[in-house]
């Protein structure tokens, strides 16, 4: 039987947020990012508690490259939450629900939803659980690098420069485009750590392409 990756994710201290807010922001980057990567997924995310969603995506590539997408788009919207995410590589043994994230069974849902709960107390929000342990290892200790550049990114009035830097790449464009000069916008470029934003997302998609 053929092995799946099921990518799962749930809301950070989700009930320490304005609820209906929260959930409103957790929709759209949900329904927009299906929207926007379908060809990266068998079986769309999908919302099933309320805070979490899960999805089968084509491989470890696809399921970065959503990762990526995903923190992106939170940080576009200042949707105001951080998400834990787990990719787990296991058996479904009932088909694959091309429409909807529901009705499936398997070992690999099963390891996915437990690996979530296992680390819903843990300060790492990527796990991955591959059936090559070295190319997991390699990407949760990658992602750590990752995560500590965006948990960095606390302040929201800084989330649209931090959009344009991604979009454009290059500080003297977003100058620019900001009316600003091109030394101020250097040295937020500097301070957000961007060039190293970019190194660690080179790296990360590098190790997922890896067989």
């Amino acid at each position: 039987m053929k092995d799946y990756f099921v990518l799962m994710a749930d809301i950070v201290d989700s009930r320490r947020s304005d609820q209906n807010k929260l959930m409103s922001n957790f929709k759209t980057v949900v329904s927009e990012t299906n929207y926007e990567n379908n060809e990266l997924m068998l079986s769309p995310m999908t919302i099933t508690l309320g805070d979490e969603f899960q999805g089968i995506v084509n491989d470890a590539k696809a399921a970065v490259k959503l990762i990526f997408s995903i923190e992106e788009k939170i940080v576009h919207l200042n949707a105001g939450f951080k998400l834990r995410f787990v990719l787990v590589e296991g058996k479904i043994d009932t088909p694959i629900n091309k429409i909807i994230a529901y009705e499936m069974l398997g070992d690999g849902l099963t390891q996915a939803r437990e690996a979530l709960a296992l680390h819903k107390n843990s300060n790492i929000r990527y796990y991955f659980d591959l059936r090559n342990k070295t190319k997991s290892e390699a990407l949760v200790n990658s992602m750590f690098l990752y995560q500590s550049i965006v948990d960095d990114w606390k302040i929201s009035k800084d989330y649209d420069l931090i959009t344009k830097f991604i979009k454009l790449r290059d500080y003297k464009v977003v100058a620019e485009q900001l009316g600003k000069t091109r030394s101020q916008i250097w040295k937020r470029e500097k301070s957000l750590k961007i060039e190293e934003y970019f190194s660690a997302k080179s790296l990360i998609n590098y190790i997922s392409e890896l067989p």
